[in-house]
């Protein structure tokens, strides 16, 4: 059995300064001895830790605090735009890249169309964002956060596979590391979109979380004691290809009746544009005759005029991702489940018919005490997301309770 070797003073240096940066992060300003008293470490090492953070521009003085009784002490405060992140979604139909500060604030975005691009020709398009944002940027950069698609090897940075862009063991971090000779994180759009809802919640911050994201395709994340959980697989949150329907549609996974099959913008599309064509009098059958197609804003739309037949098709689809969400509530006990993505903005039908399922699934005591909710904000979750886990990687930015 391997056991833990003891922590080298180097180590426990740098975990001693997460602490301090982490202390400022959430509750600052603080004074050196707010620091010391929230962290458990003492005043010189403290002193030691401020002065280092100071001296590498991470924190600065903001004047004095409230006197106790005796002398004023001085505040630090970390700097926002000390260093940046540059985040990437490589999404289904968009690959979007961003600057982001330490708060997981947007400084600058650009984006591009994928198109029919896969293989060398999507990484080149990669490259072609990371050199426009690192031409541009003049902070110090910390490092390259990726949010991909697909199955990745989270420790190495490798995508064992993203069948959109068929990608297969591409060791992307190496590949980004070696490029911009900087640090890098690669995991699943998933599961980066959950540390954003964690690392960026402020005070709504809970160690246990699932953010589950409902678009073309459906995943989850899950973040346990203020950790990303990636499974031992790499797989954690894979519950867009669950069955839900046996004998069901055939999923692009090669499975039959999986949850994306039911619940996905792409099977809401599909149903919805049957009905339209089934009724074409009615809001869809009249969307599908003016461009002949069906967007899932025009299922919003439909819904938002009182259609039946979009009210159906949205409540089943959520009534199916209820179903699994009852699954991980028995599985995991997360009281924090979120929702985000494209589906997501249905709004209220669809929420209430999830919320419906899960709990009617669930045992009741666990089913009463989890809520589940959309995300704050959300459109950029993954880019952020894939900029949290720099972060965290990088400066300590983590919360475990």
């Amino acid at each position: 059995m391997a056991f833990p070797a003891k922590a080298t003073h180097q180590q426990t240096r740098a975990h001693n300064s997460a602490l301090a940066l982490r202390a400022l992060y959430d509750a600052g300003p603080l004074s050196r001895a707010d620091v010391a008293r929230l962290t458990g470490l003492t005043r010189t090492t403290v002193g030691d830790l401020v002065a280092e953070l100071l001296a590498e521009g991470l924190a600065r003085e903001v004047g004095r605090g409230p006197s106790t009784g005796g002398k004023a002490p001085i505040l630090l405060e970390l700097i926002d735009d000390a260093r940046h992140v540059i985040g990437l979604d490589l999404g289904e139909l968009v690959f979007r890249a961003a600057v982001v500060n330490l708060r997981g604030k947007i400084r600058r975005v650009v984006e591009r169309p994928v198109g029919t691009l896969d293989g060398d020709d999507a990484l080149a398009l990669v490259y072609g964002l990371v050199d426009e944002l690192v031409a541009e940027t003049r902070q110090t950069l910390l490092g390259i956060g990726v949010g991909t698609p697909g199955l990745v090897d989270a420790t190495t940075g490798t995508i064992r596979w993203a069948v959109n862009l068929d990608w297969q063991d591409l060791p992307l971090g190496r590949l980004l590391g070696d490029r911009y000779g900087v640090p890098t994180c690669v995991a699943n759009d998933s599961r980066a979109a959950a540390m954003a809802i964690h690392l960026f919640a402020g005070e709504r911050r809970s160690a246990n979380l699932v953010a589950i994201k409902v678009g073309r395709g459906i995943g989850a994340g899950v973040v346990l004691g203020g950790e990303l959980f990636h499974g031992d697989g790499f797989g954690a949150g894979e519950i867009g290809h669950t069955v839900v329907e046996v004998d069901g549609a055939r999923c692009r996974c090669g499975r039959f009746g999986c949850l994306e099959t039911v619940a996905s913008s792409r099977a809401i599309i599909a149903r919805a544009t049957e009905v339209g064509a089934e009724v074409p009098d009615g809001p869809l059958g009249r969307c599908l005759a003016a461009t002949g197609r069906i967007t899932l804003d025009d299922v919003r739309g439909a819904l938002d005029a009182g259609d039946d037949d979009a009210r159906r098709i949205v409540v089943a689809a959520g009534r199916y991702l209820g179903q699994v969400v009852a699954g991980l509530v028995g599985a995991l006990n997360v009281e924090r489940i979120v929702v985000h993505g494209g589906v997501a903005e249905l709004g209220d039908p669809w929420l209430a018919a999830v919320r419906d399922e899960a709990a009617r699934r669930s045992l009741d005591l666990l089913g009463a005490a989890t809520r589940i909710e959309l995300a704050p904000g959300a459109g950029d979750l993954v880019v952020m997301g894939a900029s949290a886990l720099l972060l965290t990687a990088e400066l300590g930015l983590v919360v475990r309770r």
